[in-house]
């Protein structure tokens, strides 16, 4: 499993538009600190976190299927998905505050995080610097440390010439080459052709400049000591089927899941057997089985 490949898969994860969820209370998306978050539902509170350059539509189909017992909190990042950006000198640590912020601006009494991609390295930050603010967590086909997929023994150090290279190159891409490269991978991201052709489509709408350091603060990011401090129970759900083409197993990436999760007391794994990156469309009865009985029937 090459790392070039999960890193091109965690880069082009592209957007829907946002879809719209049913139930009695539906609200706006409102604004908050760059954010856009829409609320839907009544029931106890759960932050839906989608991943790089991804829309807020990504949760829509969950959101549907954990009403009427829950009230999504479905986030838009700032700069994904044609939305503006905001004029940070990093991604993901200001976007985490934002989140923690918000959650206190709200008065949410520790709402469960769900998180795809790059939206789960963002619950597991905020469960790692204020653990009393969030409840459960569900990471969703994501990892505390991207650049150490292939080499365990990576560091943060160790990886950043090569993002600072990755970087670079995306920055200094004509457009063109730009959007052929964004769109390289979209194949092995779902193996559903209208997801992939609206995924295509939608490609070309986030900001650049979000998208590059958002990648690069991803693959510079080593969050597995960090876990020891997350006080959440954690499911993680984990896909695999993409990467046979290049040798993956189910067995073989279960194995860097649990590596990368060790230092997680009590972390639950499990894999889908025919999902791609966006679980929530490949699997979406397997994913909400697990995310329902996870969230709401344990408790």
């Amino acid at each position: 499993m090459h790392i070039q490949h999960f890193a091109r898969r965690a880069w082009i994860a592209t957007v829907l538009a946002l879809a719209t969820a049913a139930g009695n209370v539906h609200a706006d998306p409102t604004r908050f600190h760059g954010m856009e978050v829409e609320v839907v539902g009544t029931g106890r509170p759960v932050l839906m976190i989608p991943g790089l350059n991804s829309g807020a539509g990504t949760w829509a189909d969950t959101c549907r299927e954990l009403r009427p017992e829950v009230q999504c909190h479905i986030v838009q990042l700032p700069g994904f998905a044609g939305t503006p950006r905001v004029d940070e000198a990093a991604f993901l640590v200001p976007m985490r505050d934002r989140l923690l912020a918000y959650i206190a601006d709200r008065r949410l009494n520790r709402p469960d995080v769900v998180g795809h991609s790059l939206g789960g390295v963002l619950a597991l930050q905020m469960a790692i610097e204020r653990p009393q603010a969030v409840g459960r967590l569900v990471i969703v086909d994501s990892l505390p440390f991207m650049a150490a997929i292939r080499d365990p023994s990576m560091t943060a150090d160790k990886a950043r010439p090569m993002a600072t290279q990755m970087a670079a190159g995306m920055r200094a891409a004509d457009d063109a080459s730009y959007r052929t490269q964004a769109q390289a991978a979209l194949a092995s991201m779902t193996r559903d052709a209208a997801r992939t052709a609206q995924l295509k489509d939608w490609s070309v709408a986030s900001d650049r400049e979000s998208t590059t350091q958002a990648m690069f603060d991803l693959m510079t990011t080593d969050l597995r000591a960090d876990l020891a401090r997350v006080q959440s129970p954690t499911l993680v759900l984990g896909a695999w089927s993409a990467f046979k083409p290049y040798g993956a197993t189910l067995d073989s990436t279960r194995a860097i899941f649990q590596s990368q999760f060790a230092a997680l007391p009590g972390v639950r794994i499990e894999m889908s057997a025919e999902g791609y990156h966006f679980l929530m469309w490949d699997d979406p009865q397997w994913l909400a089985t697990h995310v329902r009985g996870f969230l709401l029937d344990a408790k």
